[in-house]
């Protein structure tokens, strides 16, 4: 059906609400960006959405964590993207979820959606379903 590709600090809140829309039930892959710089690379090469928190406590130059970043410079990663969804904290400001805004402009792809840190039962649902819909209608 497609992948959704995810990157996780230490805190875990993006891992969590992975594992809360139970992805791999409905036939969406799931993989993790690498948190540590020494790990093995990412290499992704099918269609994914792209999860990611927005970093910089309200700086919009520093939203897109350094591991998205390293992960999107691979040309054969960045030629698979077809989609962002984001986290942040409204305490952020205009700033909130500025890591979709960036990665959406930069790969020119949608921005799908975002919430809130941990998101809640309702956002859950609804990135499941829409992303359920979204490989449906996107294929390739």
């Amino acid at each position: 059906m497609g992948a959704v590709v995810y990157f996780s600090s230490a805190s875990e809140n993006t891992a969590r609400f992975i594992e809360s829309c139970q992805l791999s039930g409905i036939g969406i892959a799931v993989y993790r960006i690498p948190l540590k710089p020494g790990s093995a690379p990412l290499n992704v090469r099918e269609p994914y959405v792209l999860m990611v928190p927005t970093y910089g406590g309200g700086d919009a130059k520093k939203a897109v964590p350094p591991q998205v970043k390293r992960f999107l410079n691979n040309p054969a990663n960045r030629a698979w993207i077809r989609g962002v969804v984001a986290s942040g904290n409204t305490n952020f400001g205009t700033a909130y979820c500025a890591a979709g805004d960036i990665i959406a402009a930069k790969c020119r792809v949608p921005f799908l959606y975002r919430f809130e840190l941990m998101g809640t039962r309702e956002d859950t649902r609804k990135v499941r379903d829409g992303l359920a819909r979204f490989f449906r209608d996107h294929r390739g």
